[in-house]
């Protein structure tokens, strides 16, 4: 199989670009993407690959993301691993922008992919002591520039911009009107690649099919991908949609997505998933998982710095099982809080100790922190969905 090479235009002719903080720190660096000046949260990502995915994953909206590996872009883009409809961050800093792109799927190099969906990038700047700022002060608010504007004016923007907390970008990202995820869309996007001839890396999929109302808070197609070959019909609800409207379709459960944001700031969606909690088995992931906490009378908190990255370790309290995750979030559960909502805490993160998983004590309710379907293992996570399945056709069977 032949690979594609093709070299990006010459670093030298790049233009300048900066980024600044909001506590007044300047980076300059060499534009590539889109000619365009952006404010949002400045944070980091540790995953070594997987760019695309990150790009595109609607949980950065809102968000300029850092990559701390050092060379970004030489396996290029492809339209087959797309997360969303295109990227869905604020900007995009780098190190080191691959001057070559070589891989036999890639169709276009990142920085022409950024500039085609109108996203901006910085590369050439010490993403080392970046993100050790934002370790040890928290992510900051920050713009990106990739347009001739002064140092001064870069940070002024950057303060300008409003604070991740308090605002719901929920609706921003979720889908406009409700719709079944068929088949074909689960091949189509981010489906896994199978040598001709073979069925390696496809898993068994379940004779009987359910059918689950997955709230879009932002879900990437991986995840509906995943439930669709664990036995699943996905039908997608609008974050907005009510607890009567999803009735009305009579789903067999809920599944809960990710999402941007702070999860606080969505009180309509607290009411809706409070009200389908007696009625339906209910799986949540990320924001989803937090939307579970306030449904449940649970609160979250800001984290520092959040955990974005494939290298998370949590372990399960119940198995004892530690497991290494890919996570993207700025918020966590208050573990506190969960008490008096009947749940109790069933996975911790071994890096700060907090609230990875939550299960009800008698409600058949479950929910992760981390992105299952993202599989930095590549399956390590997969039992999760069975789980999932089980527990619906438990629920059918009359036994719980």
């Amino acid at each position: 199989m032949r690979a594609r090479l093709f070299r990006l235009a010459s670093m030298s002719t790049s233009l300048p670009a900066v980024l600044a903080l909001e506590d007044g720190s300047v980076f300059r660096g060499l534009a590539f993407g889109a000619d365009a000046t952006v404010a949002g949260e400045c944070v980091f990502n540790t995953s070594m690959t997987g760019y695309q995915e990150i790009l595109t994953d609607p949980s950065y909206f809102g968000q300029i993301v850092t990559m701390t590996a050092v060379q970004i872009g030489n396996y290029g883009v492809n339209e087959e691993d797309t997360e969303a409809a295109g990227p869905k961050c604020s900007g995009f800093v780098v190190r080191e922008l691959s001057p070559i792109v070589s891989n036999w799927r890639a169709q276009m190099s990142l920085g022409d992919y950024l500039r085609k969906h109108g996203i901006p990038g910085i590369s050439e700047i010490d993403t080392r002591a970046l993100t050790k700022k934002l370790r040890v002060n928290g992510a900051m608010k920050s713009c990106l520039s990739t347009l001739p504007i002064s140092d001064a004016e870069a940070v002024s923007r950057a303060r300008a911009w409003q604070d991740m907390a308090g605002s719901d970008y929920v609706k921003d990202v979720t889908a406009k009107e409700p719709f079944f995820w068929k088949a074909d869309d689960a091949s189509r996007f981010n489906a896994p690649y199978v040598p001709p001839g073979t069925t390696f890396g496809l898993p068994h999929i379940p004779a009987r099919k359910f059918r689950v109302a997955a709230f879009d808070y932002g879900a990437k197609y991986s995840i509906y991908r995943k439930l669709v070959i664990h036995g699943f019909e996905v039908q997608v609800f609008p974050a907005g949609s009510s607890a009567e409207l999803v009735r009305e379709h009579k789903p067999d459960a809920v599944f809960l997505s990710n999402g941007p944001g702070d999860p606080a700031a969505l009180a309509y969606v607290h009411k809706t998933v409070s009200a389908l909690l007696p009625e339906f088995p209910i799986f949540g992931i990320c924001l989803g998982h937090q939307m579970l906490t306030h449904a449940l009378g649970g609160s979250t908190f800001k984290l520092k710095f959040g955990h974005r990255g494939g290298n998370q370790p949590v372990k399960n309290l119940e198995t004892g099982r530690v497991s290494i995750t890919a996570q993207n979030h700025g918020f966590a559960t208050d573990p506190a809080s969960l008490e008096k909502g009947g749940a109790k805490v069933t996975e911790i993160n071994l890096n700060d100790n907090t609230v990875e998983g939550l299960r009800h004590t008698r409600l058949p309710v479950f929910s992760v922190q981390y992105h299952p379907e993202a599989a930095p293992g590549p399956n390590d996570a997969d039992p999760l969905f069975v789980d999932f399945y089980k527990m619906v056709e438990a629920r059918k069977a009359g036994k719980i």
